[in-house]
C-alpha cells in the first residue's frame, strides 16, 4: 500500500485520485486562522520552486485544532488565492484525528508517526513528504517552516 492507492476529494466535492498525481507530494493539513497560517507562503514557494521537477504540494485544510478553518470551501479558496497566491491545489476539508479521520491521514500517520512514535496530528500545518513511488519518506511539524525542507525535496528530485 502506498500513497497512490488513496482517492481524496478536491474541493468541489469531485474525487481525485493520488495515483494522477505524479511525481513527489508535500501532503499538509492546512489552516485559515492559525499561528503557522503565513507557511502557505512557504509552501507556495516550495511549489512553485519545484513543480517543474515533480512535486505536488497538497493541501488539506482541517477544521480540528481551535476551529482555525471555519470556512467552506470557497471561503477557504478565496482566503489562499488573495492572501498567499496559493496555485497549489487546496483539497476538500478533512479530519486528520479521531473516528472520522480521513483514510489518507489514517495511513500518513501510521507510516510516520509523530515525537515517540505518536500517530496523532499535533497541530496545523503538520506535513509529509512523499516520494515518487507514493512511499512516506518524512514527517515535519508545524513549526517546521517550509523553506527548511528545500534540502530534503532537493534530495528526493534528485
Amino acid at each position: 500500500m502506498n500513497v497512490h492507492d488513496f482517492t481524496v476529494k478536491a474541493a468541489d466535492g469531485s474525487e481525485m485520485p493520488l495515483s494522477d498525481v505524479e511525481g513527489a507530494m508535500l501532503i499538509v493539513n492546512v489552516a485559515s486562522k492559525c499561528g503557522f497560517t503565513p507557511q502557505y507562503e512557504g509552501l507556495e514557494k516550495l511549489y512553485r520552486d519545484y513543480k517543474d521537477r515533480g512535486l505536488t504540494v497538497l493541501g488539506f485544510p482541517c477544521n480540528q485544532f481551535g476551529g482555525q478553518e471555519p470556512g467552506d470551501a470557497d471561503e477557504i479558496a478565496n482566503f489562499c488565492s488573495l492572501t498567499y497566491d496559493v496555485t497549489f491545489p487546496v483539497l476538500a476539508k478533512v479530519e486528520v484525528n479521531g473516528s472520522g479521520a480521513d483514510p489518507l491521514w489514517k495511513y500518513l500517520k501510521h507510516e510516520k508517526p509523530g515525537l515517540l512514535g505518536s500517530e496523532g496530528i499535533k497541530w496545523n500545518f503538520t506535513k509529509f513528504l512523499v516520494d515518487r513511488d507514493g512511499a512516506p519518506v518524512a514527517r515535519y511539524a508545524p513549526t517546521d517552516k517550509p523553506e527548511t525542507l528545500a534540502p530534503a525535496i532537493e534530495k528526493l528530485l534528485a
